[in-house]
């Protein structure tokens, strides 16, 4: 009888300490895990802003430069890959709207000192009209293929990519007449999973610097 309330006690202090060891775990690594995530996470770092007029650079790498990618991270060789000739778009009922296209790649340092990689390319189009279109269109064909595009704002999704085994994550942008596309990869043998929340900053952050960057502060807001 002794024995058995015993063993009771035994087994109900064991599930109380496993309790308040979950409920720990919870606070430090799920709440701090998502307080990390709103304040360093895509989402936070890229919100919606009021569409701009943007201008072409040939300089496209030098607007990542001046901040870290994310914290730890220091960005390496770079290759500019920017060409001034306007390029013909396929638009809506026919129309074959101009856009310049610039765009970086880099390799970006980890603090555990692997490479990653990291490329922009920005479409500046004519107007605002032909831009929206393409970014509709990339969007819908996205959704077409099943590759679940997630929300980061109503003129920005995200995808999670796949390079011969390194996880990646892209991310797409309209801001009046700019269309971004951001992707970046973690090293091989990466699991998605580890580095999902620096993914997720490194693109933002490229994102955000990109389309601030080439946004013509001076000129007012393009007309829908």
């Amino acid at each position: 009888m002794y024995g058995s309330r015993s063993a009771a006690l035994r087994r109900a202090r064991s599930a109380a300490l496993i309790g308040l060891a979950v409920a720990a775990s919870a606070g430090c690594s799920g709440g701090g895990d998502g307080a990390s995530g709103g304040k360093n996470g895509t989402g936070a770092e890229l919100t919606a802003r009021p569409p701009g007029a943007h201008s072409w650079t040939g300089r496209p790498c030098a607007l990542l430069s001046g901040a870290t990618p994310a914290d730890g991270f220091t960005l390496g060789s770079s290759t500019d890959s920017a060409s001034p000739d306007s390029r013909e778009d396929i638009g809506e009922n026919g129309t074959r709207p101009l856009y310049r296209r610039t765009g970086c790649l880099t390799d970006l340092k980890a603090p555990d000192g692997t490479l990653w990689k990291l490329s922009t390319t920005a479409r500046v189009y004519e107007n605002t009209r032909p831009a929206r279109h393409a970014y509709r269109v990339k969007k819908d064909l996205d959704r077409a293929h099943g590759r679940g595009p997630e929300k980061i704002h109503d003129t920005a999704y995200a995808l999670p990519e796949d390079d011969q085994g390194r996880p990646g994550r892209t991310l797409l942008l309209w801001n009046g007449d700019l269309v971004l596309t951001v992707s970046a990869y973690a090293p091989h043998g990466s699991t998605e999973h580890d580095v999902q929340k620096d993914l997720e900053r490194i693109v933002g952050n490229a994102a955000r610097r990109t389309e601030d960057g080439l946004r013509d502060h001076d000129a007012s807001s393009p007309a829908p």
